[in-house]
């Protein structure tokens, strides 16, 4: 059974950074993805970014790129999300995931942790 469990959220200001972390525990991760999304009030679950385990490959919605960096730490089986030059349109619960053998790097994931609101002021 993985558990997923986020951290980090807060109120910030536009331009301003933050880093989500992600702690997992209950399963070895090989090289399968893990995940970042995030929901806005009204909208639907979306992808924001993910690396596969065992490599470090990486892979980022068009809306973040530039702005957003995942990394994880094999050591501490964490998984972190850096958000730099923050937006309102960022606000949002953001969320966790660990995907399995068939995951794609944008959906398929089995796992989620309980969400953790990043709110941007303008």
């Amino acid at each position: 059974q993985v558990q997923l469990v986020e951290s980090g959220g807060g109120l910030v200001q536009a331009g301003d950074s933050l880093r989500l972390s992600c702690a997992a525990s209950g399963r070895t991760f090989s090289n399968y993805p893990m995940g970042w999304f995030r929901q806005a009030p009204g909208k639907e679950r979306g992808f924001v970014a993910a690396i596969r385990w065992t490599s470090g490959s990486t892979y980022y919605a068009v809306s973040v790129k530039g702005r957003f960096t995942i990394s994880r730490d094999t050591a501490k089986n964490t998984v972190y999300l850096q958000m730099n030059s923050l937006k309102p349109e960022d606000t949002a619960v953001y969320y966790c995931a660990a995907g399995g053998p068939t995951t794609n790097w944008v959906d398929g994931y089995n796992y989620w942790g309980q969400g953790t609101q990043v709110t941007v002021s303008s």
